[in-house]
């Protein structure tokens, strides 16, 4: 069955294109409307729809349509991007845990074990909080605008990556078991040469599957830190942090809050959509 043959493969896919060309083109949109996302006016603070400001302002006077695209842009940033670096990190040690197996693979496991046990949510407020001065990084990155999107994405990669490493060490435990790698043995290939063009290539499935299942998950969790003021910091704008202007103003402009609260369900939906129809279509067992 073709993976576009499942239909939650074409919605959850559909609503993730929708965002991201949405995101893509604001520039263009702000351009139209004559607005800009970061432009404050406090005459115009809570100000209702309106041709200029399609859904009005937020508690700053800013466009909310504008910033809503704002950030999206960096919510999806930080879901794709550390999803793909937790799948490439995860890929790695899975990879050489299940080939190589014996005590390299036991303390490489143990390591996944200690990270999977770890509570999740504390440990990344906890390392939100760090002093990056006392942690070594240069004034010039440490006072960057950007720094809080760079932190936020490092440490979902360097916990996010357990899921990928299990799946993968346990296909690879099944494959290297198979005819076609145990001729490529025979015939002298390396280990490195086994395990990038036999072995990985067959891996694609259950790692597409993990890495979108992983995007709504991180963009949650994105989402939850910038809440508590310790993911993306203003004037940067994510979902999570317009969630965090909100709550002052929730009962004078309550959709200050619906608007990126709904964009942060479908986003999450739809990536757990297309996770499980994926599963579903590449995985020979589900379509049976």
């Amino acid at each position: 069955m073709s993976a576009l043959a499942q239909p939650r493969v074409r919605f959850g896919g559909g609503v993730l294109l929708v965002l991201a060309l949405a995101v893509l083109l604001a520039p263009w949109l702000a351009q139209a409307l004559g607005a800009h996302a970061d432009t404050v006016d406090l005459y115009r603070r809570l100000a209702g729809p309106s041709l200029r400001h399609p859904l009005g302002t937020d508690e700053l006077g800013r466009d909310l349509l504008l910033r809503l695209l704002e950030g999206g842009r960096v919510s999806l940033l930080v879901g794709i991007t550390a999803a793909l670096a937790a799948a490439v990190l995860g890929t790695a040690i899975g990879l050489v845990a299940g080939y190589f197996g014996g005590r390299l693979d036991a303390a490489l496991m143990r390591l996944t074990d200690g990270v999977i046990a770890l509570p999740l949510l504390p440990l990344l407020v906890v390392l939100a909080a760090a002093d990056l001065h006392k942690l070594g990084v240069p004034d010039a990155l440490r006072q960057s605008e950007a720094m809080s999107l760079y932190r936020i994405i490092v440490l979902v990669t360097l916990v996010g990556w357990t899921t990928v490493a299990r799946l993968v060490r346990g296909t690879t435990l099944s494959l290297k078991r198979q005819d076609f790698v145990r001729a490529a043995e025979a015939l002298g290939a390396g280990h490195r040469r086994i395990m990038l063009v036999h072995i990985l290539p067959n891996l694609a499935t259950p790692i597409i599957v993990a890495t979108s299942l992983a995007v709504g998950e991180i963009i949650l969790l994105e989402s939850v830190l910038s809440f508590l003021g310790l993911g993306v910091a203003p004037p940067l704008a994510s979902w999570g942090n317009m969630l965090t202007g909100a709550e002052e103003t929730i009962a004078l402009a309550p959709m200050l809050a619906v608007y990126p609260g709904l964009l942060i369900f479908l986003t999450v939906m739809a990536c757990n959509l297309l996770g499980d129809g994926l599963q579903q279509a590449l995985d020979p067992r589900q379509r049976r």
